[in-house]
């Protein structure tokens, strides 16, 4: 079991059932007591959609994603977007909410979803924050980054240096400017490359040097009941190449064709998520045998530290108890997070 999995104690389900009456809080207690939000993050297919789903059902609940690339129109299969059915019954919100051309950002997102949870709470229904992007979890819980704005020359002229001469030369640029920043991410987060280098040249100073989110920047009141569903990793690799392949069998690849049609290659951050940026290198080869081999590869390659880096993130996040969908099912997992939100 993972070092950091969390014993878990259920609340008795008599307590649910009335047999054993919760005592009830006073007028002024129901006021002023926190409000919660639950929090279900993971690794890349580790079926936090279904679970969200399931949760919602029981709990009357709306969903908000915490996906970087879902709220771009169009963007849908190398997403893993919910259906438009499943929307229809449940409603979510941060989904398809830009056109591929217009920017979007961490902070943009924590006012937006900040917004979505406070008018979800006001209906006096369940808000559930989904999805695998930690930065804008960890975000949306405590503040976003105290950086400054980005300069969309700086940016612009950052990224034709990393198109030009590669993540590894602008990766080991950003490490002799701040070690300590540059530990912190790799060679595949281009995008972090580009912003940790646009916020030296800005400001003069490390980006490590800036201060960070803490607890004290919370939302005094707002509860967030934060959970880590996982499966260990020689399960859930298997589900990510599986997962891989269904997404091109899905169209996948047609679905880039008509993204770049739209523009994608201007929005950097988009052109460059995994899956899509792995897409637009197989479009612009001679598309042969080897060229698709390799495109899987890299595909499922990427995926697969993806789903690594996210271990590694939540694992600094103290908040979050964690649950490993190998040793128990998912409807168990459901009925716990359940519990937890309406009697802890």
């Amino acid at each position: 079991m993972d070092r950091k999995t969390r014993p878990l104690k259920p609340h008795k389900r008599e307590n649910l059932e009335g047999h054993t009456p919760l005592p009830q809080r006073s007028a002024v207690e129901e006021k002023t007591r926190k409000k919660k939000v639950i929090v279900i993050a993971g690794p890349t297919a580790s079926s936090k959609t279904d679970l969200s789903l399931s949760i919602s059902r029981a709990l009357d609940g709306e969903v908000i994603s915490a996906d970087s690339m879902q709220v771009y129109r169009h963007m849908d299969i190398g997403t893993a977007k919910v259906s438009q059915k499943e929307r229809e019954e449940i409603p979510h919100h941060m989904i398809d909410i830009r056109d591929i051309n217009e920017p979007y950002n961490v902070a943009m997102y924590c006012e937006d979803a900040q917004i979505a949870y406070r008018e979800i709470l006001v209906k006096q229904r369940a808000p559930l924050v989904v999805g695998g992007v930690g930065f804008y979890i960890h975000s949306l819980m405590y503040g976003p980054p105290k950086g400054p704005p980005s300069v969309p020359e700086i940016r612009q002229r950052l990224e034709e240096d990393l198109n030009k001469f590669g993540a590894e030369l602008m990766y080991e640029k950003l490490r002799k400017l701040d070690p300590e920043y540059a530990e912190t991410i790799t060679l595949q987060d281009r995008h972090k490359i580009v912003r940790g280098l646009e916020i030296m040249t800005i400001t003069h100073t490390k980006v490590s040097d800036i201060p960070k989110p803490s607890a004290a920047d919370s939302p005094e009141d707002i509860d967030f009941r934060c959970w880590f569903i996982y499966y260990p990793k020689e399960i859930l690799y298997k589900r990510i190449e599986d997962r891989c392949e269904q997404m091109v069998k899905e169209g996948l690849i047609e679905e880039v064709q008509r993204l770049l049609e739209m523009g994608l290659e201007k929005n950097r951050t988009a052109a460059n998520a995994i899956g899509y940026r792995q897409c637009i290198e197989f479009l612009q080869s001679a598309q042969s045998e080897s060229d698709y081999e390799h495109f899987m590869n890299e595909f499922k390659k990427a995926s697969r530290q993806y789903a690594k880096r996210q271990f590694t993130w939540f694992r600094k996040e103290k908040d979050f108890r964690w649950l490993d969908l190998s040793q128990c099912s998912s409807d168990f997992a459901a009925e716990v997070i359940i519990q937890d939100y309406e009697v802890g």
